[in-house]
């Protein structure tokens, strides 16, 4: 997977009731490592989190988590790779988008949708164009497709931003379809923010 070098991982500061998730982490960390790919996260060492980034490191692969300073003791801190301690979690999410070629989440709570839901806007807005993942394990994101597919039939998403969200039910589909993606006609505003001047 030459073009894909990195992949941000949004998941679960704890591991879920049902064991296939955490299953799918070990899974997507071994992924990650078979292909070359760095894993970059949110830096703790508990739940879906730590799974993803223990088994990258343990099996060869490369780690760089960013978490906020007071984050570190409820979602711990994994001394493994390459860690950044930062001030807030505006920081966190911005040092995360810029340091990965592609996003993928697994499932988690309110912080996993609102990582997700943040990268899919900002490549509605044309602020990257990167793959955006769903790894869609034991119906996980039913109801949020669901949601968004109803957001899209009463008008609130066009169709062909729905396109910017890639959802497979097993790593290797999703891996080969974030190295095939290209972003959809139409998904995105032609906005330029480089120009962008403050008024």
């Amino acid at each position: 997977m030459p073009s894909i070098k990195s992949v941000c991982v949004f998941c679960g500061s704890s591991t879920g009731n049902n064991p296939a998730y955490k299953q799918s982490a070990e899974d997507t960390a071994k992924a990650l490592v078979k292909n070359g790919i760095r894993l970059v996260y949110g830096g703790g060492d508990r739940g879906l989190m730590g799974t993803v980034a223990k088994v990258v490191h343990e099996s060869g692969g490369k780690v760089f988590g960013v978490i906020p300073e007071a984050l570190a003791d409820l979602e711990g801190l994994f001394h493994v790779g390459e860690h950044r301690l930062v001030k807030d979690m505006h920081t966190r999410k911005h040092i995360m988008s810029e340091e990965c070629d592609a996003f993928i989440a697994l499932p988690g709570g309110f912080g996993t949708f609102e990582e997700l839901f943040e990268m899919v806007t900002w490549g509605q807005l044309k602020i990257h164009s990167k793959p955006i993942g769903i790894l869609n394990i034991a119906g996980f994101y039913d109801p949020l497709i669901a949601l968004v597919d109803k957001a899209v039939e009463e008008g609130f998403i066009r169709e062909a931003s729905r396109g910017l969200l890639i959802v497979k039910d097993n790593v290797a589909d999703l891996l080969a379809a974030i190295e095939e993606y290209e972003v959809p006609n139409g998904a995105q505003y032609e906005l330029d923010w480089k120009t962008a001047k403050a008024i």
